[in-house]
């Protein structure tokens, strides 16, 4: 059987949530190193699995290569991976020939594997390329440092990095990038140490600024809330959704998403935190919320 690389964030409470019924489908929307989807089909439950990173498809192929070993003739008809954005939920479930199903994962972010390698530009603590892309498409972290005029930097470090020194960040940011192109992660925290008031000062100068870099290249915000709706949208009767987030701008997103809707019940009027065994088993939990609705009749009750 395949290790799989870490332990998945909070996996007891997020089965717990999702309940999985036995040969009846789930989705894991994030399935990265697949702890999770794994965990799932443990229980009797099938999987379609979806994630953009193009990673991801290593741990796909060790998933059905362990299903066969273990006497799985057909791996299909338990576990499906799909390469793709889980916004796009509802495409993915027709090309693998679904409408609906009974429950939906997200877990949201950065994982803990895609921090951990260098080149992949995410970590402020590891020197690489200035990347961040999840799915390796697109504009990255670096092309839109070199083209964002002050304002726009501003901008995105005060929304999706709730950065206090946002302007001056950004000011720091061009003035750099007129004497040399910010190619590097290491380059790039070296800027910001720089410009950054002195103090004392609980987080790591460069943490909010990466955070609002990976969210714009990503669009992770846009994706959340249109999946959100496609997943809710899949859901049968009775059927689940749980999303672990790790920052506030995720977790009002999914609050407002599901509260909003008349057609799903929230089950956590609080979004439920790591317990310390939690974080001992995988310290990326300690920020982790986990957040449970149920879908509903329009004006009924749930099942």
């Amino acid at each position: 059987m395949t290790e799989v690389p870490h332990v998945p964030v909070m996996l007891e409470r997020c089965l717990e949530a999702l309940a999985p019924l036995e040969d009846r489908w789930f989705v894991d929307g994030t399935f990265g190193a697949g702890g999770h989807t794994r965990a799932l089909l443990a229980r009797g439950a099938k999987v379609v699995a979806i994630d953009r990173d193009p990673t991801a498809l290593a741990h796909a192929h060790a998933l059905d290569a362990d299903l066969r070993t273990a006497g799985v003739a057909d791996p299909r008809e338990r576990f499906r991976f799909v390469a793709g954005n889980f916004r796009d939920l509802a495409d993915h479930l027709r090309a693998v020939g679904l409408e609906a199903v009974d429950g939906v994962l997200l877990d949201l972010g950065v994982s803990s594997m895609q921090l951990d390698e260098g080149p992949r530009g995410f970590a402020f603590r590891h020197d690489g390329p200035l990347d961040m892309r999840m799915s390796g498409a697109g504009p990255s972290a670096a092309d839109l440092i070199r083209d964002a005029d002050v304002a726009d930097l501003a901008a995105w470090l005060h929304k999706y990095g709730e950065e206090r020194h946002s302007r001056r960040l950004a000011h720091a940011i061009v003035a750099a990038r007129d004497e040399a192109p910010i190619e590097t992660t290491g380059r790039l925290v070296e800027i910001l140490q720089r410009a950054y008031p002195p103090g004392p000062r609980r987080d790591h100068p460069a943490r909010r600024t990466f955070q609002a870099l990976r969210i714009v290249v990503n669009d992770e915000l846009g994706a959340l809330e249109a999946g959100l709706h496609a997943a809710v949208d899949a859901l049968t009767p009775g059927g689940r959704i749980a999303v672990l987030a790790y920052h506030s701008l995720e977790d009002r997103v999914v609050k407002h998403a599901l509260r909003d809707r008349a057609d799903v019940e929230a089950r956590t009027k609080r979004p439920l935190e790591a317990t310390e065994s939690e974080i001992d088993a995988n310290p990326r939990a300690r920020s982790a919320k986990l957040r449970l609705a149920v879908k509903v009749a329009t004006g009924g009750d749930p099942t």
